[in-house]
């Protein structure tokens, strides 16, 4: 399951891909859309001065319309850049200008942050449109793999994260062939054959120890590991009891390659380019297992749908939240006109139609609209305050499709911290609302 800052890091991802969404629908009449991004130790008096010469040159438009559109835009990008005295840590993205919106009317946008990490990306851009291409840097996995290339020759040690690949150590060995010299017993050359692959092993356990556990943690630093060599030391290395258990649970694959060293390190790179795309998947298979693990043993330790979800989060009940990251379904907060009562209510797209759900049940009176927002949002802001993780999850897999399914589970749901049974909550309820009345 995910800790803390992993959880943080797969929200900011599913912020950043909801932002490029909006901002790819979105479109202007004219060039009236800024996009700009500085990176990390920019200077905002340089993008200043530049946006000063592009204020001077768009004056010459001829297009009265054109030309007001693209200087408005200028001047709403450096009355924003006033708002910073200097380019943040992880760099600055801004986006602002002019766009249609469905009803045809025109909106003024603008939207400013720092990334969630540096973006090593210099753009500035003004078109009928928002250009994203660079914010798909952000989504790229920050993972890191180890990798031991092993083979007769040496041992090579080393990580990949993203598209950096580093390496951390290399030896060689000087290993006796199968085949002794004259004059010298087959027996003993045999044992020391063995002792010598037997301390090789040991030395690349030992190493890989060294690498790939953080000693202030005691626990591994990757998030895989990958073996590969030319001959069966991997395999050996792999099933040797000298080699960490803490190591062995970590092991993703063990592929053949054709050559050692640095070369070999890029041949294992390239064949486990799968199974470092589909690890996402593979820990939502196995979280989504669980989850319905937990309901066929029918031992009333997980939830699903909207209502049910939000009780047990509210009592504090909820270990993991797990919600579709597709999930369309709004948050209102309600107000009654009369009695001036504050009402919590969640709508898909066809209950948002229905104008019965923006009145009182009992006398018909309308409610008012105090707030309106997506349900998804809400909870990426606020799940920390009922003390558990949140677990974003596509319909990819057949478990994730069935769980994201409307008409089953409605793509929300829940692992409790201990059994509980939400419908006895509801029945005490009524009992309470019927011995009032009485």
């Amino acid at each position: 399951m995910s800790d803390g800052p992993e959880t943080d890091y797969d929200i900011e991802i599913w912020k950043v891909k909801k932002l490029i969404k909006a901002l790819e629908a979105a479109r202007g009449n004219a060039t009236s859309m800024i996009s700009l991004i500085m990176p990390p130790h920019d200077q905002i008096s340089r993008v200043t001065k530049m946006l000063d010469v592009e204020s001077g040159t768009a004056s010459n438009i001829k297009s009265r319309v054109n030309r007001q559109s693209v200087l408005g835009a200028i001047t709403s990008a450096q009355q924003r850049l006033k708002l910073y005295n200097k380019v943040p840590l992880n760099g600055l993205v801004l986006y602002t200008g002019i766009i249609v919106t469905d009803d045809g009317k025109e909106k003024k946008v603008t939207i400013d942050f720092e990334p969630f990490k540096p973006i090593n990306t210099s753009l500035y851009r003004c078109d009928n449109k928002f250009h994203t291409e660079a914010l798909n840097e952000l989504l790229e996995s920050d993972d890191k793999f180890g990798f031991i290339v092993m083979d007769g020759n040496g041992t090579l040690f080393g990580t990949l994260s993203g598209s950096t690949r580093d390496v951390l150590h290399k030896f060689t060995v000087d290993l006796p062939k199968k085949h002794g010299r004259g004059g010298q017993s087959a027996l003993r050359f045999a044992r020391l054959r063995v002792e010598k692959r037997h301390n090789y092993v040991r030395k690349t356990a030992e190493l890989a120890t060294q690498f790939f556990i953080d000693p202030t943690t005691s626990k591994s630093n990757v998030s895989g590991l990958i073996l590969a060599g030319s001959a069966d030391f991997k395999t050996e290395l792999s099933q040797s009891d000298m080699f960490d258990p803490r190591l062995k649970a970590k092991i993703l694959n063990v592929v053949d390659v054709s050559y050692g060293g640095e070369n070999g390190f890029n041949q294992a790179n390239n064949l486990s380019s799968e199974i470092f795309a589909n690890l996402k998947f593979v820990q939502e298979k196995r979280l989504m297992g669980k989850y319905f693990e937990l309901i066929s043993q029918d031992i009333r330790k997980c939830v699903y749908g909207v209502e049910d979800t939000l009780k047990s989060l509210e009592m504090g009940a909820v270990e993991i939240l797990i919600v579709w990251e597709n999930l369309d379904i709004n948050r209102y907060v309600l107000k009654h006109n009369t009695t001036g009562e504050i009402i919590f209510k969640h709508l898909n797209k066809d209950q948002e139609a229905d104008q019965s759900n923006f009145r009182d049940s009992d006398t018909n009176a309308e409610l008012e609209v105090q707030e309106k927002m997506s349900l998804l949002e809400w909870f990426a802001n606020e799940y920390k305050k009922f003390g558990c993780t949140l677990e974003f999850v596509t319909n990819k897999s057949q478990e994730g499709s069935m769980f994201c399914n409307a008409n089953s589970f409605g793509g929300i749901g829940g692992i409790l911290r201990y059994q509980l049974d939400i419908r006895s909550f509801d029945d005490l309820s009524d009992d309470e609302e019927t011995y009032e009345s009485d």
